[in-house]
């Protein structure tokens, strides 16, 4: 019976995309090569029939209505071509079409690309706000979210890039660790990643089920990269200053090899922000041998190192001294600029790809991928610690000698002005003289200091690092079931370990580093591995923290789309299997019994579902629904309470859950492009992890704490649009805006874990074990998400001259930018004093402190433009420029609440000076910004 009504079922579907048979057909080449083209969109407006060319570059549209027809036949870097055809039951035949290369779209998709590489760093999550931005998608409102929107960090629909998958030949390359691409896996390589296949929010993938913010496939095959080759310099004052990069493609060969090439330098001795060194190279190779019309095999290798000194977050008090540009984390040595805080990031992929055409309708595509290397992240270590020879406890070890050293950070708080006058020392003035004068690390201290410490240094320079071998195994079903329904799946296996540790890179001067946690009370507490006590070590050492996550995930995934002349609709589904463990290889002092070994094994399940229609008013008004839920497993980073130390897995860990729909109405025709879409995005569940120093937990301690919000609800709500208006043929006006609301949207429960906070008498496990706190409720419900910029705008026009150069301006407004707020300060703890309330706490004061900042709304105003010539037979000259912020404005793009005042009292007391000193730390955008690049293509 199930099995007749199937039946019944597909003939139904399929009588409905029944026409007259009519046929077109054509053979695509470039104009310049004549060599066929592979990947050429072929489709007729206003009707859902369409396909793309394989590798013999034909195509063939069958079972079209009687009428006038326009075939539309498109591809990325090509003029769009136009036929019109009058079908009355014949075939058709446009014989050979030729390509013609698009003299602007290469430049349009380096900014895109450029503006990810330089602004998508993911220093914090202030850092990484932008999602999903790599692909360069002709949605207006996207594009405008890529070239206007990425300065002030703004998010699409204020979500995350872990809601956005990308994926490398069908591979996903999200971080387990994070769930977020790392950008600088392959950045510099932007002439070789333009194959992109873009889905938006829900809309289905060939690929992937996808995240809530959709998903971008990047195809490396080498036998769809046109012939010829590109070679360009770039020169900015974003991150680098200098860049070069090449390319060269053979195309498809006449024995069936395929080579694409690139490679490319990027460099600076400092970006805008002062100490910002910048030091990359990438090379990639994409090998293909095409042995039949069912059979190729495609080997593709990628290695971006990236070397760049990082910026800091400030409070207002250092700014208003020193400026937007202005870095604590680099001196001079030398007379040269060193940064203490350099991220190095070094992760080679190699790729082994078949694809295999079962039949004309069916396809399989199985990918093998090898990721290894690391990312390192540099900082200075203190310990002031050293041991006495002929000093012994009690118990008959060596006793471990203070020595006091300071925090050779120049914005630490003791050596601010607003320390001076809250504790009223007496030269204040002279404090604010030397940190305007100076103000910079300084380097020669720290090795007068290792000097004077009799060789055992007190300063090192060390790297946190996780070294990750990564293996994937995935296999990707397409089939054209009929002429109206696709259908895809992929089933994917990925195991990973990650190996994590704090690496000695420099000791200044000295001869050993004492390996001690210096703020532990205890011989014992000190010792970071009780397995090697007192321990020494050297540069190229590991030390202070030492172990290895493992992680498996298996997943699945299957999709059916309908297409048909009025409506086309889709359905989807996913599941996956998920664990995670920590294998401690040090055996801390502080938690000698829950540290060593191996944790239990976390495991998760779970499931995606999602669903769209598009109904066709007419070819060019359309309506677009999707919907989905799905669970996402909780990644590396949110799993274990404290990961460095012990094996505390976060307690009633669970998945997130998140719920979302959007609806659009869509424009498109030859004069108007346009697109309104309404948004609602909940996540529940979700779970954050956050490492701070706090003042006034439980009482007047102050303790160096691991906070971890649980439970966490958050609400994303509101509309996108983006237009395009067509005034003449040369001229092109063009809007966007997003008005969102995001917020928190429960109280959820707060936890946190410190050493100082074990009790080994306590009936609590986690307290004695773990020295984990519940401090209940944190009350952020209603308070805005720190997600960038909630309002945005943007206002421009285009300007395309028929002799190919081109230039355009646009002013873009932004609103609703918040703060990050401190869940702590937000539970119990404020009002109460190690669990008594304090006898002077005002609730009108208490309201006031609490609340959100809300940042100044701004205005930037940004010009492109740009310039082809054809100097002979395929070969041409571009140039490309851009300035940002032309006016150079300054505005906060982000930042976040210290936590350190933790109470009621500490919080009022020190908002109670003219200058706190612990206030609130900003980010800002960049002041005004250029970008040059000259090219020439053969």
């Amino acid at each position: 019976m199930k099995q007749t009504i199937l039946s019944m079922f597909f003939c139904f579907m399929m009588a409905i995309g029944i026409s007259a048979q009519n046929v077109v057909k054509g053979i695509v080449k470039d104009s310049n090569s004549e060599g066929l083209l592979q990947g050429v969109s072929v489709s007729v407006e206003g009707q859902s029939v369409g396909q793309t060319t394989g590798t013999d570059g034909a195509f063939i549209l069958e079972n079209l209505p009687n009428g006038r027809h326009i075939i539309v036949i498109k591809k990325d870097g090509y003029e769009t071509q136009n036929y019109p055809v009058n079908l009355t039951g014949s075939l058709i035949d446009l014989g050979t079409i030729f390509m013609y290369e698009d003299e602007f779209s290469e430049d349009l998709d380096l900014s895109t690309i450029v503006i990810t590489d330089d602004e998508l760093n993911d220093d914090t999550t202030a850092a990484d706000n932008i999602s999903g931005l790599l692909q360069a998608s002709r949605d207006v409102y996207l594009r405008t979210a890529a070239f206007e929107f990425s300065s002030s960090f703004f998010r699409i629909r204020g979500l995350d890039s872990d809601n956005a998958k990308l994926l490398i030949n069908g591979v996903e390359m999200n971080k387990l660790s994070t769930g977020r691409p790392e950008w600088a896996n392959w950045g510099g390589l932007n002439d070789v990643l333009r194959n992109q296949e873009f889905t938006n929010g829900l809309a289905p993938s060939n690929y992937t089920f996808g995240g809530v913010l959709g998903s971008t496939n990047i195809s490396t095959r080498a036998s769809q990269y046109r012939k010829g080759g590109r070679v360009s310099y770039a020169s900015s004052n974003r991150s680098y200053v200098h860049r070069v990069m090449g390319m060269y493609a053979t195309g498809l060969m006449d024995d069936g090899w395929a080579f694409t090439f690139s490679g490319s330098r990027r460099l600076a001795n400092e970006g805008f922000v002062d100490g910002t060194s910048y030091n990359a190279y990438s090379t990639f190779a994409s090998i293909e041998k095409v042995f039949n019309d069912k059979h190729s095999l495609n080997f593709t290798s990628i290695f971006a190192a990236n070397r760049r000194g990082k910026g800091a977050p400030n409070t207002q008090e250092v700014y208003d001294i020193k400026g937007i540009q202005y870095n604590p984390y680099w001196g001079y040595q030398n007379g040269e600029i060193r940064n203490s805080r350099i991220k190095d990031v070094e992760e080679p992929i190699i790729m082994l790809d078949h694809y295999w055409n079962i039949s004309d309708k069916t396809s399989l595509t199985t990918n093998v991928a090898y990721q290894f290397g690391g990312i390192g992240n540099s900082r200075i270590d203190f310990n002031g610690a050293r041991v006495v020879d002929n000093v012994l406890d009690g118990n008959g070890n060596p006793f471990i000698v203070e020595l006091g050293s300071s925090n050779p950070d120049p914005t630490y708080y003791q050596k601010l002005p607003s320390y001076g006058v809250r504790n009223g020392l007496p030269d204040v003035f002279g404090m604010y003289q030397e940190f305007a004068n100076n103000g910079q690390l300084d380097w020669n201290q720290l090795y007068t200091a290792n000097t004077l410490y009799g060789g055992n240094s007190a300063y090192v320079l060390y790297e946190d690092r996780n070294e990750d071998k990564r293996f994937t195994i995935n296999s990707i079903l397409e089939s054209q079931i009929t002429d109206n329904i696709l259908l895809n799946a992929s089933v994917n296996y990925t195991t990973q370990k990650s190996e994590n540790f704090a690496k000695l890179l420099d000791l200044l001067g000295g001869t050993t580093y004492l390996d001690v946690d210096n703020f532990a009370d205890t011989f014992d507490e000190k010792q970071n591995n009780l397995l090697e006590p007192l321990h020494f070590v050297g540069e190229g050492d590991r030390f202070k923290y030492n172990f290895n996550l493992n992680t498996e995930v298996l997943s699945g995934f299957a999709q059916a789309q309908f297409k048909y002349n009025k409506v086309d609709f889709f359905l989807a589904g996913t599941v996956s299997r998920t664990s995670h463990q920590r294998e401690g290889l040090y055996q801390n002092g502080g938690f000698r019994d829950t540290s060593f070994g191996k944790s239990p094994k976390q495991e998760f399940t779970n499931y995606g579902a999602k669903a769209g229609i598009t109904y066709k008013i007419t070819g060019r008004h359309l309506l677009d629904f999707n919907a989905g839920y799905l669970t996402k497993a909780p990644t590396l980073r949110n799993t274990f309470a404290n990961s460095r130390e012990n094996n505390a897995v976060v307690p009633n860990l669970t998945s997130e859950k998140v719920l979302s729909f959007d609806a659009s109405y869509i424009i498109r025709s030859p004069i108007v492009q346009a697109r309104a879409t309404a948004y609602y995005t909940r996540g529940q569940d979700a779970t954050e992890i956050s490492f701070f120093f706090a003042d006034g937990i439980g009482g007047d301690n102050t303790a160096f704490v691991q906070e971890i919000l649980q439970g966490i609800d958050r609400r994303h709500i509101g509309a996108e649009f983006g237009m395009n208006v067509k005034v003449t043929p040369t001229l092109t006006l063009k809007g966007a805006a997003n008005i969102g609301q995001y917020t928190f949207d429960n109280n959820p429960n707060l936890l946190v874990a410190s050493e100082d906070f074990v009790d080994t008498n306590s009936s609590d496990e986690l307290v004695r074990n773990f020295g984990i706190r519940d401090f209940g409720k944190s009350y952020l419900k209603n308070y805005r998400l720190a997600s960038g910029p909630q309002k945005a705008y943007s206002f421009g026009f285009e300007y395309r001259d028929p002799d190919y150069w081109w230039f355009g301006a646009t002013a873009n407004f932004f609103g609703d930018t918040y703060i990050d707020v401190a869940p702590l300060t937000r539970s119990s703890n404020f009002a109460d004093d190690g669990g008594v309330p304090f006898n002077d706490y005002d609730p009108g004061i208490a309201r006031d402190l609490l609340r959100q900042e809300r940042f100044s709304d701004y205005m930037v105003l940004n010009a492109v433009g740009g310039k082809s010539w054809k100097i002979g037979n395929g070969q041409y000259i571009g140039l490309f420029a851009s300035i940002g912020n032309i006016l150079n404005r300054e505005y906060r793009t982000g930042g976040f609440e210290q936590g350190r005042n933790a109470n009621y009292r500490q919080l009022r007391d020190d908002r109670a000076l003219d200058t706190p000193v612990f206030g609130n730390k900003y980010w800002y955008g960049r002041g005004t910004t250029y970008f040059v690049n000259i090219n020439y293509r053969f």
